[in-house]
């Protein structure tokens, strides 16, 4: 059949719903280069504000799963042993540097975790970028690498490459026309990467709060239970935890500052809370994967885990012993009066790391390595007058005044400690 990407655009922008033809034609067609960008860009703006059902996200999902490779992954095994597959995805937040701690910890425990990971989106870190600020560490694999370094490492953390690269292309362009927000946009560029690149099992770590993608709790709950059917739909054993993104994980955001911390906790310390994460989250991969009987706490506390990322980033090219980078410019945030440190609102946290040079605002945009974020007083911590709170970093010092603006509003001291919240707020399963 004959479509044209004007009529497709309308159909969705009238609030009609797409066909699988239609859908499969202008995924197909735009991978090509045969639908403009604009056009496009129209149709997800439609998407974004009209919606797909569910069986038009399915269709979209497989959709861009056909519109490249997949990685097969049977037969892996290590010293003549079977090796089962499982992933984790996180869908967005802010010193959100789990995939960093996690996968080598699955990795020490026995399972095996193939990650396509993704770049910096909207506010939202990216784990790719984060890893490339490694001196000479590469996240472009070809596939029998990727294999290989399964069964050697454990673990790869890759570009998705040819994965689903009409992914790759809408993913971009979700991220410059904002569109990021949309349900069924994110849960199919989720699924279409996980479920191309061929893992065994799948946990995903939905966020909820003021730093997520999705803030709403309810609407959380509708994207995990629809990318979970998704998986189910396609054979790919998943589960979902939703989590808290009001406040920023850990002490720092950014590119090799969310290094440097994944690090530490990799060393046995680190923030409480990016332990209890990473815990917990691989605790819930090794279960799925059935491979439940390691103990991932374990891993940190003898060094293995740290020994499996220290393989992995020099299997990919990259050397730790080189000093990571950081902005060569500084500014510092210090307490007006004492007292204890309230709330820090993760968003006010995103949106002043993306001005410090962290994001991308064009397509294929360079970040800065250096840039970032370190908070020095956590909420319900202690805080004398004078003391530094803040430091931001970033190369080009004109940044400082956005960034500034975006941060200010988004903490304060108070006088009495805000309540604890909890980290994990659900687990939901297909």
């Amino acid at each position: 059949m004959s479509f044209d990407a004007p009529a497709v655009i309308k159909t969705k922008r009238d609030g009609g719903r797409l066909t699988d033809a239609e859908i499969d034609w202008v995924i197909d067609a735009y991978t090509r280069g045969r639908v403009a960008e604009e056009q496009m860009a129209a149709l997800l703006m439609a998407i974004f504000l009209r919606g797909m059902d569910y069986r038009e996200t399915v269709r979209w999902t497989t959709a861009m799963v056909s519109s490249g490779d997949r990685l097969d992954l049977r037969g892996l095994r290590r010293a003549g042993h079977p090796l089962a597959t499982v992933d984790k995805h996180s869908t967005g937040g802010v010193g959100d540097k789990i995939t960093l701690t996690v996968v080598p910890v699955v990795a020490a425990c026995g399972a095996a975790v193939p990650q396509a990971a993704g770049r910096g989106l909207g506010h939202t870190g990216g784990t790719l970028d984060k890893l490339e600020s490694i001196a000479g560490f590469t996240a472009h694999l070809p596939n029998e690498h990727v294999r290989q370094q399964l069964c050697t490492v454990g673990a790869a953390i890759f570009a998705a490459g040819q994965l689903a690269p009409a992914d790759a292309k809408l993913y971009a362009l979700r991220d410059i026309t904002g569109t990021v927000e949309s349900l069924p946009l994110i849960a199919s560029s989720v699924m279409s990467k996980k479920l191309a690149e061929g893992a065994g099992a799948l946990v995903l770590d939905v966020k909820v709060g003021s730093g997520a993608l999705i803030k709403s709790v309810a609407q959380c709950r509708e994207l995990a239970h629809t990318m979970t059917r998704l998986g189910a739909a396609h054979g790919l054993r998943t589960r979902a935890l939703l989590t808290d993104m009001n406040r920023p994980l850990g002490g720092a955001a950014g590119n090799a500052v969310e290094v440097a911390e994944a690090l530490e906790v990799l060393a046995g310390g680190g923030p409480p809370d990016v332990v209890e994460l990473t815990l917990r989250l691989a605790a819930e991969m090794l279960e799925l994967a059935g491979v439940d009987d390691r103990d991932p706490a374990q891993s940190l506390r003898d060094g293995t885990a740290m020994d499996r990322f220290r393989a992995l980033v020099t299997a990919q090219g990259g050397d730790l012993s080189a000093p990571l980078p950081i902005g060569a410019c500084s500014e510092t945030v210090t307490a007006a009066r004492g007292g204890t440190m309230g709330d820090i609102d993760a968003m006010a946290i995103g949106l002043t790391v993306w001005r410090l040079g962290a994001g991308r605002s064009r397509p294929g945009e360079r970040v800065q390595p250096g840039a970032g974020i370190r908070i020095h007083r956590r909420p319900g911590e202690p805080v004398a007058a004078g003391e530094r709170l803040f430091t931001l970093y970033t190369d080009t010092p004109e940044r400082f005044p956005a960034a500034m603006s975006a941060l200010d509003g988004g903490w304060r001291v108070v006088d009495t400690p805000p309540r604890p919240q909890p980290l994990i707020l659900d687990r939901m399963t297909s």
